[in-house]
């Protein structure tokens, strides 16, 4: 404890020395506990280098009570749980991007089935006779019955009923049911 005492208020002081003997005679057991949590050698020798760094920058208001070596291993603990956390954040953040993707994906292919679906349909509708045509919109668009079409028209129910037939037959051969 009284050697702790000593070397934090020599780096307090600025003794840059001190802190390297600090940094040379502890990073290398730091870097493997490091990578005992976080399964990757880049991100413990990161986070090892950030908690040296933080601890320069902050030199002036350093202030560890307990043993030097406890503190840099629950420093480097500490940063390690952080890291961890933070690549779940990322993870989960990454699948729901992939989430909301693949949910547009499908939305995009709906988009264009439904675009190829309406072209056939106004193809079929094109080739009808015109009144055959309109009868048949009136029926499955607008939601018409049979009768309220023959009486908007001023026509037979049997005309309405020739007429959907006819237009439902050219779907049928168009769409190959």
């Amino acid at each position: 404890m009284p050697e702790t005492g000593k070397i934090i208020r020599r780096i307090r002081q600025g003794d840059i020395n001190e802190f390297e003997k600090l940094f040379r005679s502890s990073y290398v057991s730091l870097i493997k506990y490091a990578i005992t949590l976080v399964k990757d050698r880049d991100s413990a020798e990161e986070i090892v280098q950030d908690l040296f760094v933080r601890l320069w920058q902050e030199k002036e208001n350093l202030s560890i009570r307990s043993s030097l070596t406890g503190y840099l291993f629950r420093a480097v603990h500490n940063r390690c749980i952080h890291h961890l956390n933070h690549q779940q954040v990322i993870k989960k953040h990454v699948g729901n991007t992939l989430n909301s993707y693949s949910e547009l994906a499908p939305a995009a292919d709906e988009e264009l089935n439904y675009r190829e679906l309406q072209d056939k349909i106004t193809t079929v509708l094109e080739r009808l006779p015109e009144q055959c045509s309109r009868i048949f919109c009136m029926n499955r668009f607008e939601g018409l019955s049979y009768r309220e079409i023959a009486e908007k028209l001023l026509i037979s129910i049997k005309t309405v009923e020739a007429c959907i037939s006819k237009a439902l037959k050219e779907f049928r051969k168009s769409f190959s049911f």
